[in-house]
């Protein structure tokens, strides 16, 4: 992707220069248990964080500065850029459709670290808490996400990452967040699932979105490289990978066909109302 010398975002907290604090979950059983359920955390990272906190007990807090290596700040000059564009991006469609785009602050951590909506490691992978409206990501998730479930990696599989959170962060201003959860009460778990998976793959919409509108950046294999982020974590790629066999009615993200399918729609159209996943999903 085409990133350098270009606009960098003032939104980044860049937290991985403090190491230290609360190690709420990280390899073993737990770290399995939240790779399964919150890979690509979407809103739902941050649910398990809490329950994880009581689980292992309360540790105190403590946090010393550690120099960041040049490649840590090439790739965090990197996430700049690229939140950059999504708030280019989503100021115009917004602006275009009588709406004014809040723009979301984006959290860069190493370990553990601690939102509004609870504490969170690693493990939990990327996600967009709306208590803050906050996306909160461990860089070190995009090498797992090659070596453990077999994507190809590359900077725009990163990109995709950050462009799907940010897509949650648009359900949240849009009110489609809380009117998913409004409608979840008093449905069984599998039709509760269905409405997660919904508003995952509309996020991956919406992920496509931001790359239609930024195709004067993108690399050859870039598209591919999206492609291949999305199929590796389907929540049938993952339960396979993980435990030999899938349970759809468990599914809280989408198949990889249906992520890839998402992304590519919102990528060719470019069109926001052609994003009603729920409705597709019935």
């Amino acid at each position: 992707m085409k990133w350098l010398g270009r606009r960098q975002s003032d939104n980044v907290e860049d937290r991985r220069g403090l190491s230290g604090g609360k190690v709420i979950a990280g390899g073993g059983v737990i770290g399995i248990i939240i790779l399964l359920l919150n890979v690509f955390g979407g809103e739902t990272g941050q649910q398990i964080a809490p329950i994880l906190e009581q689980m292992q007990g309360g540790q105190s807090q403590t946090e010393t500065a550690v120099p960041l290596s040049k490649e840590d700040e090439e790739m965090g000059n990197f996430v700049k850029v690229i939140l950059a564009d999504n708030e280019d991006i989503w100021s115009k469609i917004f602006s275009e459709n009588g709406m004014t785009y809040e723009k979301p602050k984006l959290v860069l951590f190493k370990g553990s670290v601690q939102t509004a909506c609870g504490g969170a490691s690693s493990a939990s992978g990327p996600f967009y808490c709306p208590g803050d409206r906050k996306v909160y990501m461990d860089l070190a998730f995009f090498e797992e996400l090659k070596t453990k479930f077999g994507a190809k990696g590359g900077d725009f599989a990163i990109a995709y990452v950050i462009a799907h959170e940010i897509g949650h962060h648009i359900q949240t201003l849009l009110g489609t967040s809380s009117k998913m959860r409004q409608d979840q009460q008093g449905k069984s778990e599998a039709e509760a699932n269905k409405l997660s998976v919904a508003l995952e793959l509309q996020a991956d919409f919406y992920a496509g979105v931001w790359a239609h509108y930024n195709q004067e950046n993108l690399d050859p294999g870039d598209i591919e490289e999206a492609l291949s982020a999305a199929n590796a974590v389907g929540d049938d790629a993952i339960q396979s990978k993980m435990q030999g066999h899938v349970v759809p009615d468990s599914f809280t993200h989408g198949t990889s066909e249906q992520r890839m399918y998402w992304f590519t729609k919102g990528f060719k159209s470019g069109d926001i109302k052609q994003g009603n996943t729920f409705d597709e999903i019935r």
